[in-house]
């Protein structure tokens, strides 16, 4: 089983909006992927707490898949795509990691 775990910190303005804006917007988008992508096995959208640091990441994605060509899947199809696109023009930063388990 492969887990790739990706996390972005937001920027605080972006697109017209602000960073809660953006942050509730890409949570939304990254939940519609769970019914969508058919390699995804398990799949958890969380967000920073509120009372923890700020200089934690915003928003992390964590996804279980069989194989190394699960994760491909996920990460060449169309719905993933447009939510890379939209989280793109509102991150400040990523950090990712895929491992076995």
């Amino acid at each position: 089983m492969i887990r790739h775990i990706v996390m972005f910190s937001l920027l605080d303005e972006a697109e017209g909006r602000t960073k809660e804006e953006n942050l509730a917007e890409a949570a939304k988008r990254a939940e519609t992927l769970r019914t969508k992508i058919p390699s995804l096995k398990n799949y958890s959208v969380v967000t920073n707490s509120p009372e923890a640091d700020t200089t934690n990441y915003d928003i992390a994605l964590i996804c279980d898949f069989d194989d190394m060509n699960g994760l491909n899947e996920y990460q060449n199809h169309p719905d993933h795509k447009e939510f890379g696109k939209f989280i793109c023009d509102v991150r400040k930063s990523r950090a990712c990691i895929d491992f076995e388990m």
